[in-house]
Formats: structure tokens, sequence, C-alpha cells
């Protein structure tokens, strides 16, 4: 026999033996008879194939497929429990430990964000935490679209009551129906009156709704004001749907102002900023997370508004302390900068997110 018709009875031989060990209904197909990884066919020398990393046993069961849902999402194999606690209490170590090559203990910094966005937007769904505009509108204008609204029914209830007047026979019934007809009569003249006083465009006319603003001289964008500023709610909505699917957009949109703090100092490339603020941003979420659930548990607002403003910065210093090695000092002054660079940066995002949501 030779190596090919060897070669062809090994594989052939695999093949038949994975066909029938999955008629019989075993929980994984494995390579034992073949000695060849069933992904590539490259010859195994222990539990995994050293080509492609493919297992030699491979499982068919649910809990394998739960176990590779996990997997895909943030690599739960010890990776998260490794690092949310880093991330939390020395976030510059992480970062300074995955730039410095330990990628397989940590979830890489890009999953994590994704997967605390996705968490934080989830949660803010299944809670009912959502931004809404209250209506503060002058009493004349609600008084207005009140009327606007009764109008067409009372109309129809007067129709209503003038066929029944025709139609009365005795003149007990022509009485009390002459009696209604006048009062809705009267009614339906001063809804009428309310309907028509004024010229109210809503919000805009208060000066409240969606931003207060009114013109900007870009008729596209204007015109898209009005519409949100008569549904401001609505545009609310659009924004935080854009928010969600363009949340990335706020690391490109910060690494340039970290590389500012650190521009003469040339061993810092753009990757380490990258890997720096992208940390950042998911610890940001994961705490705008706890918060949103201590408020709903019903933690005063007085300490989530501390834990708010204080959190953050020092999760900054730390970081910076710990992924740069920079001074206390210039930790601080940084730190100081930083935190304006990010103000910055949510505004710019806002208003990208605004021209989203008032355009789309």
């Amino acid at each position: 026999m030779t190596g090919v018709e060897a070669a062809g009875e090994l594989i052939t031989g695999g093949l038949i033996a994975g066909a029938v060990e999955g008629q019989t209904g075993q929980g994984h197909a494995t390579s034992d008879h073949s000695g060849l990884c069933l992904n590539c066919g490259t010859g195994l020398l222990g539990g995994f194939c050293h080509r492609c990393g493919q297992p030699e046993h491979i499982h068919r069961s649910m809990g394998a497929l739960w176990h590779d849902i996990a997997h895909s999402v943030l690599h739960f194999e010890g990776k998260i429990w490794n690092t949310l606690p880093l991330l939390a209490l020395r976030p510059g170590e992480l970062t300074r430990r995955f730039i410095g090559g330990e990628r397989a203990r940590f979830v890489s910094p890009m999953a994590l964000f994704l997967f605390s966005v996705f968490l934080m937007f989830a949660t803010f769904s299944a809670i009912g935490a959502s931004l809404e505009v209250p209506d503060n509108k002058p009493p004349a204008e609600l008084a207005r679209e009140r009327a606007i609204t009764s109008l067409p029914v009372a109309r129809k209830k007067l129709l209503e009551a003038q066929v029944a007047l025709r139609a009365a026979d005795s003149p007990q019934e022509k009485r009390e129906a002459a009696s209604e007809v006048a009062d809705l009569e009267s009614k339906v003249k001063s809804l009428e009156e309310m309907a028509l006083s004024g010229d109210y465009s809503t919000a805009v006319a208060s000066g409240t709704g969606f931003v207060g603003i009114k013109k900007t001289g870009w008729k596209k964008l204007d015109n898209g004001l009005a519409k949100a500023n008569k549904n401001p709610n609505l545009a609310i909505y659009k924004v935080q749907s854009s928010a969600y699917k363009f949340s990335w957009a706020l690391i490109p949109l910060s690494v340039p102002f970290l590389w500012l703090l650190y521009a003469w100092h040339r061993k810092y490339k753009l990757y380490d900023h990258a890997v720096f603020v992208t940390y950042s941003l998911a610890f940001m979420s994961m705490l705008v997370i706890v918060l949103t659930l201590l408020g709903k548990a019903g933690v005063g607002e007085d300490a989530i508004a501390i834990a708010a403003m204080t959190l953050p910065p020092l999760h900054m210093y730390r970081q910076l302390r710990g992924a740069y090695g920079t001074r206390r000092r210039w930790a601080i002054l940084r730190t100081v900068l930083l935190v304006s660079f990010a103000a910055v940066t949510l505004t710019v995002f806002f208003l990208l997110l605004l021209a989203l949501g008032v355009l789309g």
C-alpha cells in the first residue's frame, strides 16, 4: 500500500467514524481515529491542532453551544474575571500590560467597550430609563391643543343632537333636545374660538422643546429643528438610537486629545492611546450602568451625583499614572486637561448625534 493510499484510508476512516459517531448521538466528534484535525486535516500532536487551533474533541451539545456564544462575545474563559478587577481598581496596569503584549490573559479593549455599550443600552431599555422632555408649554398653548383635539368630537355630538331634535315627537323630548343642542352649540363655539386664538408653533414659540434652537441659517437643519421642537421626545429617541449605533466614534474623537498630552513622548504611539481611551470608555459605560441601577434601587440622588462627578476623574488619574508612569503632579494636571477634553469630545459627539437625529 502506498503512502497516498494509506493517507486516503486514514481520512476516509476518520470521516466514516465521525459520521457513525454523530448518528449514535454521542456528545462530540473526535479526530482519534484518523489522527488528523477535522478542520484543516493537519496531523494532531496533542489536544489542539498546532496549525488552526481547533480542539481535538468537537462537542455537539446545547452546553457547548452556550459555551461558544459566551466565548465569542467576551472570551469568558477566565478573561473577564482577569480584566474587570484591574479595569476598576488598577486601570493603568491593565492598559500597560495589554500594550506590553499580555493579550491572551485579558479581554481586548474593543470587545469590552462594545459589550459595555450594549449592556448599558440594554439596561436602559430593561428598566425604562430614557430621556424625555417634560410638557412645559404655556397654558394657553396647551388649552389650544386640547381645543383642537376636542372640537371634532363636539361637532359630531352637536350634529347628533340636532338630528334628535328634528326627530322628537313630544313637547318634552323637544325641550330636552333643544336644551342639549344649545349647550353643544355653546361648547363648539367656545372650542372654535380657543382653537383659532393665537399663532403658536408649539415648542418653538415658547423657546422650549428639543434644544431651544430656532434658526441656524442652514435651511435643512432649520426644518429638522422645527420638527424636533414639535416632537422633542421623538427626536430624543432618534438621538439615543444613533448614540448606540455610533458610540464607537468616541474613540477616534478622543485619541487626538490624549495624543496632545504626550505629543513629545515618542515612545507612545497612537495605538497605545487608543487602548487607553477604549478601556477608559468601557469603564465609564459600566459606571453609568452601576449608577443607574443604584438610582433605580433607591440610592439618593446626591450620592449618585457625587459618584458621577468624582469617580471618572479619579479613574482617569489612576489610569494615567499606571499606563504612562506619569508623576503625581503631572498626572493631576493631565487629568484636569483630560476631563476638559472629554467634555469637548462629548459636545462634538452630541452635535453629531443631533444632526443625525434631527435630519434623519
